[in-house]
C-alpha cells in the first residue's frame, strides 16, 4: 500500500482573519463590473481580506489572467493567453479613481508570447494612471521580460514610482521553482532597471520555506544589494494546490523579524518580513520609507 503524503500543519500564527465588510464587497463588485483581474484572487493571497476590507488596497493583474510559464509556486493558471486588450489600461485607471488609492499595484502574467512581453500596455497602463489619479504613486511588478531589455526600457520610460521584480527563492532552489526565469536574469534586470532611472526604487521579494537554508537567504540579501536593489520583502511559501512544491518548513515571526534586521543592516531602505507578507503587501508604506530616505541623502 503506498504511503500517504505527508504534509506539515499549518501553526497558529498562519490563521488568517476573514473580513468581508462593505470595502471587500464593494471591490469585489468594481473588479468584475470593470472585468479587471487582480493578482489577490488569481495567485490566492492570504492578505486579500485585509487589503481589501481594512487597507482598501489591491494590486491589479493586467494581460490576462493565462501565464506562459507553470513556476511550480504559483497558482495563476498557466497557457497560451489569447487576450490583448489594449482598452485595460483605461480601465485600471478608472477603478484607482474610482477607489482613490494612495498607491496602486501594477503586475502582470508573464507574456512569452509576445514580442515586447507585454511592456507596451504596463506602460500605457502607468500613463493612464497618471492623467486619472496624478497624486496616486504607481508600482510596478514585471516578469523579466525574457531578458529584453528595450522591453524594460519602455516601461522604465514611463516613470512608476517603484519597480519590482521578484526572484522569487534563492540561487540553489531556481531550477526546481521557476519556470523558464533565470536568477542572473533577475538580478541584470534589477540592475539595467535602476541604471536606466537611477531615481527610481527598485524591489524584489523572496518566499522561503521551500528548503532554503539561513546563509542562502542572507546570500540573496547580498545579491540584490550588489544589484542597488533598494527594497526587499520576505515571506512564508504557502502551497496552493496538492500540484505545487511542498512546504519544507514554516518560519516563526521571530525569525523574520532577525531577517528583517539583517537585511536593514544590509542597507536595503526598507524590508517587509513576516509570514503572511506578499510583495506587495503595505506596499504604500514602502514608497514612502524610499522616498525619505533618497531626501536623507539628498
Amino acid at each position: 500500500m503506498a504511503k500517504k503524503e505527508e504534509y506539515l500543519r499549518k501553526p497558529e500564527w498562519l490563521k488568517i482573519k476573514l473580513n468581508t465588510n462593505e470595502n471587500y464587497t464593494d471591490l469585489k463588485k468594481l473588479m468584475r463590473e470593470k472585468n479587471l483581474h487582480t493578482v489577490c484572487e488569481e495567485a490566492k493571497c492570504p492578505n486579500i481580506h485585509e487589503c481589501w476590507a481594512v487597507r482598501r488596497t489591491a494590486t491589479f493583474m493586467i494581460l490576462g489572467a493565462v501565464c506562459t510559464r507553470a513556476c511550480r509556486f504559483c497558482a495563476v493558471k498557466t497557457g497560451l493567453p489569447t487576450e490583448l486588450d489594449l482598452a485595460e489600461p483605461e480601465r485600471v485607471a478608472d477603478s484607482v479613481a474610482l477607489m482613490n488609492l494612495k498607491h496602486a499595484v501594477v503586475t502582470a502574467v508573464a507574456r512569452d508570447d509576445l514580442k515586447d512581453g507585454g511592456a507596451n500596455v504596463f506602460a500605457e497602463t502607468v500613463r493612464a494612471i497618471r492623467r486619472k489619479s496624478p497624486f496616486t504613486s504607481i508600482e510596478v511588478l514585471p516578469s523579466d521580460m525574457g531578458g529584453v531589455y528595450e522591453n524594460l526600457k519602455i516601461l522604465m520610460d514611463a516613470k512608476p514610482d517603484i519597480l519590482n521584480h521578484n526572484i522569487e527563492t534563492v540561487r540553489e532552489l531556481t531550477p526546481r521553482v521557476r519556470a523558464r526565469a533565470k536568477y542572473d536574469r533577475s538580478l541584470e534586470f534589477l540592475k539595467r532597471a535602476k541604471e536606466m532611472q537611477p531615481d527610481i526604487p527598485t524591489k524584489s521579494s523572496i518566499m522561503i520555506g521551500l528548503g532554503e537554508t539561513k546563509e542562502q537567504i542572507i546570500e540573496t540579501m547580498d545579491d540584490l544589494r550588489a544589484h542597488d536593489v533598494d527594497i526587499m520583502t520576505i515571506g512564508q511559501y504557502l502551497q496552493p494546490t496538492k500540484k505545487h512544491l511542498k512546504v519544507q518548513k514554516y518560519y516563526h515571526p521571530d525569525e523574520f523579524a532577525e531577517l528583517r534586521e539583517i537585511a536593514l543592516s544590509k542597507g536595503f531602505s526598507h524590508c517587509e518580513a513576516g509570514p503572511l507578507v506578499r510583495s506587495s503587501y503595505h506596499a504604500d508604506e514602502q514608497v514612502n520609507s524610499a522616498a525619505k530616505q533618497k531626501q536623507a541623502h539628498a
